[in-house]
């Protein structure tokens, strides 16, 4: 396969450092995929996980050292961290090995247009007032990433799809996860339509998407946990949603 060379690449919610991470799609879609800038959109690095058990294996220092590689051979790099790598929100505008650290960013397309890059734990009523319930969320999605994990190769040995995910099965069967999806996407919306922004892209709720709102443009980055999601800038400031497990564009139109 080819490498696609894009004007802009967002990615988010890699979870590195948790047995979440999809390390080896990660890896395929980074192999295959450059861009002059590239925004890692928060909890790139899973410190929440790693604070439980260390666990770190080869493919995920492998993640790393492409990170850092694609900054050195000029990629301009910014890591926005998000509510499980907070910590480094310490360090806002600090430059680490050719990466830029930065709470939240404007970004300007090629046709111009204005959107705040921002992870989105800020946005979420829970996870900014109470904490201690979204950790123990996480704790629950953790026990089914791991179930998944298990019911991958019985799926494949019975000739169904094996990148099937049951957390995000279960989450848009949910009728209060889908409700929360609905607000937290709103309250962005609501919150930055007038501060004279095109849109938002950010990430943090696992769910990718490109949609208007109130005339105003809702990018989410999705995640390399369950969808393998990221949002491409082509040359020409168009925005496109890929699903990299499946190798294609999800052709979802941009404003």
């Amino acid at each position: 396969m080819n490498s696609n060379l894009y004007r802009t690449i967002w990615i988010s919610d890699l979870h590195i450092g948790s047995t979440q991470c999809q390390a080896d799609v990660l890896l395929d879609f980074l192999k295959h995929n450059d861009s002059d800038t590239l925004y890692l959109v928060g909890d790139i690095i899973d410190f929440w996980s790693l604070s439980k058990k260390m666990y770190w294996p080869r493919d995920h220092n492998t993640v790393i050292q492409k990170i850092l590689r694609k900054a050195r051979h000029g990629t301009q790099i910014f890591y926005i961290p998000g509510n499980h790598d907070e910590n480094v929100r310490d360090y806002d505008h600090y430059v680490f090995g050719d990466i830029e650290v930065r709470n939240s960013v404007i970004h300007t397309t090629a046709e111009g247009k204005r959107f705040l890059v921002v992870h989105g734990d800020e946005y979420d009523a829970i996870a900014r007032h109470h904490q201690w319930v979204a950790k123990v969320g996480s704790v629950g999605y953790d026990w089914l990433i791991e179930i998944n994990r298990f019911l991958r190769p019985i799926r494949r040995w019975i000739g169904l799809q094996s990148q099937f995910s049951l957390a995000a099965y279960i989450k848009y069967k949910v009728k209060n996860v889908v409700q929360f999806i609905s607000d937290y996407e709103e309250n962005i919306v609501h919150t930055l339509r007038h501060e004279g922004l095109d849109g938002v892209i950010c990430g943090h709720i696992h769910h990718a998407e490109i949609k208007t709102i109130d005339q105003f443009l809702y990018v989410n980055t999705g995640d390399f946990v369950e969808s393998c999601t990221a949002i491409v800038e082509h040359h020409d400031g168009r925005l496109e949603l890929i699903n990299w497990i499946d190798r294609s564009p999800l052709a979802l139109p941009a404003a």
